[in-house]
């Protein structure tokens, strides 16, 4: 029996063994050391780099918000440690957060973030609104401006930190966006998001702008531009396990030490099927991976890989939070995905963008929800609404033929269904 969690509770899945085709789950081993080793051992192919550092010169760390959980208050540490002994002084180091346009965070979650080094090293939220805090650098070759953090573009010496994981249209995240939107400024994140669509009115979502690939991904191609414009000295990212241990780590030059992660994630957290499903049934993983609908989202856009084309997708995802930003579901005022689409092109917003995906999906498949968001908020996505798994199964059964194949997806938000084949 699979047991599929939504909040605090778990449902069993109650399907015949004939009709599942698979539980697919991470494929990943036992990590090849622990954290501190696995951090210790990328740091240790940086040793040429931190050879050129020198005492007084400014080096500045970015690293991600609690949003985002990397090991940092683990390899923030032994990375300033590195520092120390290439002669680097602690007042000579800051920790900028790369917010993106995320809210600033609290002084416990700087804690949570730096860990042991918190009250001494400097840290500094960064804010995409103030403008006398940014650096223009230039324009990429699709005209997207980029606004940088002052103190990340005039430090002497750059290191970007973060975690590779799968993003749903830069491909992966990691790398090159901790620069963009990780320290830009609200303009270059909007513009760079919106590099997702295609150009013209009616034309939607560029094919190559999706979730683990980064080969002619137009807004990935805007993020290596913009951290072109301010290259950092070494990159250090994590992977971690869904337990957030750190399971594997990559250090060195920032697009090649970039990729080596992207392609230990796909390998670890793909998991190939062979055929699409008339069912999927996906849990985001629990609380708090399921705290709202925009992140439920990633779930929803992972397990809409493994549907064949008006399958029927259960979705268990409790929202106690609502839909994590108060415009977002204002966008589901206009009635079809191409009036949403049209409307998110003349005045663009990242939930916006979101509420977009979440649209095109809905008309795509038929989606039952399980969650706490009102039912007929829930029917105005597009989407039927059920208080349990097991009255989802009830609302699902007439819309499956009598001998529908289904896959099993328990933690949705970090696992890939990819096609063989394609």
């Amino acid at each position: 029996m699979i047991d599929l969690k939504c909040g605090e509770k778990s449902y069993p899945v109650e399907i015949a063994p004939e009709h599942v085709l698979s539980v697919l789950r991470p494929r990943i081993g036992a990590a090849a050391g622990s954290p501190a080793e696995l951090i210790e051992r990328a740091l240790d192919d940086c040793a040429e780099p931190l050879s050129r550092f020198r005492p007084g010169e400014q080096v500045v760390i970015v690293t991600s918000d609690v949003t985002r959980p990397t090991g940092s208050d683990i390899y923030l540490p032994l990375l300033v440690a590195r520092l120390n002994a290439a002669g680097v002084r602690d007042r000579d180091i800051e920790i900028v957060i790369a917010l993106g346009i995320h809210r600033k965070q609290t002084e416990a979650e700087h804690r949570k973030i730096v860990g042991e080094l918190y009250g001494r090293i400097r840290v500094t939220d960064h804010d995409c609104d103030d403008t006398g805090a940014l650096v223009y650098l230039g324009d990429t070759a699709r005209g997207i401006p980029v606004e940088v953090n002052r103190r990340v573009a005039e430090a002497k010496r750059l290191i970007l930190t973060g975690a590779v994981t799968f993003h749903y249209f830069a491909g992966f995240g990691g790398g090159r966006k901790s620069l963009l939107p990780g320290v830009s400024s609200r303009r270059s994140c909007m513009a760079s998001h919106f590099a997702l669509l295609n150009q013209g009115e009616g034309s939607g979502r560029h094919p190559k702008a999706v979730t683990g690939n980064l080969e002619g991904n137009p807004v990935h191609e805007a993020m290596l531009e913009a951290c072109a414009m301010r290259p950092p000295d070494f990159i250090l990212n994590t992977v971690l396990a869904p337990d957030k241990r750190i399971l594997a780590a990559f250090a060195g030059e920032w697009r090649s030490a970039h990729l080596e992660g992207c392609r230990f994630y796909a390998d670890a957290f793909s998991h190939p099927i062979t055929e699409r499903a008339d069912l999927v049934v996906v849990s985001c993983g629990g609380f708090p991976k399921d705290i709202n609908l925009i992140q439920a989202h990633k779930s929803m856009e992972y397990a809409s890989r493994a549907l064949k084309p008006g399958g029927v997708m259960i979705l268990l995802a409790e929202c106690r939070d609502g839909y994590g930003n108060a415009t977002f579901f204002n966008w589901f005022r206009y009635q079809s995905c191409g009036e949403l689409e049209s409307a998110l092109r003349k005045r663009y917003e990242i939930n916006g963008q979101t509420a977009w995906s979440v649209k095109e999906k809905a008309e795509r498949f038929r989606i039952v929800l399980v969650s706490q968001l009102p039912p007929e908020e829930v029917a105005a996505m597009g989407m039927i609404a059920a208080e349990t798994l097991q009255q989802a199964f009830v609302q699902a059964q007439p819309m499956l033929p009598e001998g529908f194949r289904a896959y099993v997806i328990p933690e949705g938000g970090i696992v890939l269904p990819v096609l063989e084949g394609r």
